[in-house]
């Protein structure tokens, strides 16, 4: 077994590697710049949300309170009338991304440091490369990006944005492995 202070170095040096390499993907290459297209009329569907003030959060509708409610024909004519939608309302104003990078960062960090625990209690100082690359891969791939697939599972996400942030969650897990291979202690 391997103290857990012992890989501060991995866990910290993976957590840059994986914010920067997750910097060049969304903001230099293409890869993103459809994951979430506007909708149709966007200033009139502005326009027509603008007066209920809706606070920022998360918003399903319609929304019915109870499961007996849901079969109600009331509801299920709701539903068929549709817009069916889930919301996420953010606050006006111009997006500032100096919070939400050090939140990225923090969670990058995070899983790091997941990764390290499981691979400091599973494998010895001085194990080979391929086995620290394999063990750490996997729980950093499994932190970065089995959990988004619920989104699409259950809230209707593209897959093909889910897929594409799978493909970032694998990137980083290998730069994440790379790191932690390079220096797990001897």
């Amino acid at each position: 077994m391997v103290a857990l202070s012992m890989l501060w170095l991995p866990i910290l040096l993976s957590a840059v590697i994986v914010f920067v390499a997750s910097s060049i993907i969304h903001m230099a290459l293409p890869w993103h710049k459809n994951d979430y297209p506007g909708v149709p009329n966007q200033d009139k569907v502005m326009d027509a949300l603008r007066p209920f003030g809706i606070p920022p959060g998360d918003y399903m509708v319609p929304r019915c309170s109870n499961m007996e409610e849901m079969k109600k024909p009331e509801f299920q004519e709701k539903l068929n009338k549709g817009p069916v939608m889930i919301l996420t309302m953010m606050p006006n104003g111009p997006w500032t991304m100096g919070k939400s990078l050090v939140l990225w960062f923090l969670y990058s960090v995070v899983v790091s440091f997941l990764a390290a625990y499981v691979a400091s209690h599973a494998l010895p100082a001085a194990a080979p490369y391929p086995r620290v690359f394999q063990l750490v891969g996997a729980t950093a791939f499994i932190g970065y990006a089995v959990a988004l697939w619920q989104m699409s599972i259950w809230y209707r996400r593209a897959w093909s944005t889910t897929i594409k942030a799978t493909v970032d969650g694998l990137i980083y897990a290998l730069l994440t492995a790379g790191a932690f291979g390079w220096l797990w202690p001897n």
